[in-house]
């Protein structure tokens, strides 16, 4: 049998600047999907998310990284969504983002210190701005880009969240025991 190993390399100064974060910040469209809109006949929307970005979103939770959804949009779909993963902070239907993640820094207890953000779009910047770590799909706005501590290789709605949370979860120093946990029969 093959050992796991932890695959991923991170630049040391990155892991660095993203230590001590206890709350990871997400957008929805462009991030957690392509940012396409897709309506049905009846004109419902349609969203089309990346299984890699649901499991790193999983994984955050599992380092101690609490995962927060802050979104312009509320769609049945992304709460459906949301459910199945267990997150349970979110706010819906906000373009102002900024007093949305003020307030779950106090109710977490929390400081921009400890807070990264993932962004694509202006609506975005002001978490971003204030977030300790910054990143944005590779696919982001050039203001998101320049602001960002960290772009991703891939595009949004292609695995881009999992890279931002892969890059919190080796930085916390639970990835290699996380993955660890795979090859063991008690894995969930």
């Amino acid at each position: 049998m093959k050992t796991i190993q932890p695959a991923l390399n991170f630049p040391p100064e990155l892991l660095l600047q993203a230590q001590g974060i206890k709350v990871a910040f997400l957008d929805v469209d462009g991030v957690l999907t392509d940012g396409g809109l897709y309506f049905s006949e009846q004109g419902e929307t349609l969203k089309r998310f990346n299984t890699l970005d649901g499991h790193g979103l999983k994984l955050l939770k599992h380092a101690g990284i609490t995962p927060v959804i802050i979104t312009g949009r509320d769609s049945a779909p992304l709460r459906v969504r949301l459910k199945a993963l267990g997150i349970e902070h979110a706010r819906f239907g906000t373009e102002d983002k900024l007093p949305a993640a003020e307030a779950f820094l106090k109710d977490l207890g929390l400081g921009w210190h400890q807070a990264a953000a993932m962004g694509d779009d202006w609506p975005d910047l002001p978490v971003m701005q204030r977030a300790a770590f910054a990143c944005a799909p590779l696919n982001a706005h050039a203001q998101a880009l320049a602001l960002s501590d960290y772009v991703t290789a891939r595009k949004g709605g292609e695995g881009a969240a999992r890279e931002f949370c892969d890059v919190l979860v080796v930085a916390s120093g639970h990835y290699a025991q996380l993955l660890a946990r795979v090859g063991t029969p008690t894995a969930t």
